[in-house]
C-alpha cells in the first residue's frame, strides 16, 4: 500500500506539473506584457523549468518503490515533500488561497508522506 501511495503521489505531481505548464502558457504568460522580448522568453523558460522539475520529481516518486535502497526512498520522499510543500505554501500565500494549485500540491505532499 505504501508503494501505491507513493506512485499515486508521483502521478499527481506529473499531472500538477502539466496543468501548471499549460495554464502558464495559455492564461498567465499569454496575457502578460513583458518587454523586452528577450526577457519575455527568459520568464517563459523559467516558468517551464519549474514544470520540468516537477515532472522529474514525479518520475522519482513513481520509481522510488522499485529502488533497492531505503535511504534513496527516504531522501526522494523527504526532498520532494519539502519542494512541493514550499510550492503549496507559496501558492496559497500569493493567491490568498483562491487558487486550486495549493490544494493539488498539498495532495502530492500528503500522498508522498503517507507512502513514506
Amino acid at each position: 500500500m505504501r508503494d501505491l501511495l507513493l506512485q499515486c503521489s508521483g502521478v499527481a505531481a506529473i499531472a500538477v506539473a502539466l496543468i501548471h505548464g499549460v495554464l502558464g502558457e495559455t492564461k498567465v504568460l499569454a496575457r502578460a506584457t513583458i518587454e523586452p522580448p528577450r526577457l519575455r522568453t527568459l520568464i517563459r523558460l523559467v516558468w517551464q523549468a519549474g514544470t520540468v522539475a516537477w515532472i522529474g520529481g514525479g518520475v522519482l516518486l513513481i520509481a522510488a518503490p522499485w529502488m533497492a535502497s531505503d535511504p534513496a526512498r527516504h531522501w526522494i520522499v523527504a526532498t520532494l515533500a519539502v519542494v512541493f510543500a514550499f510550492a503549496a505554501l507559496a501558492n496559497a500565500w500569493a493567491m490568498r488561497g483562491r487558487h486550486f494549485g495549493w490544494v493539488a500540491l498539498s495532495a502530492v505532499v500528503a500522498l508522498a508522506v503517507a507512502g513514506y
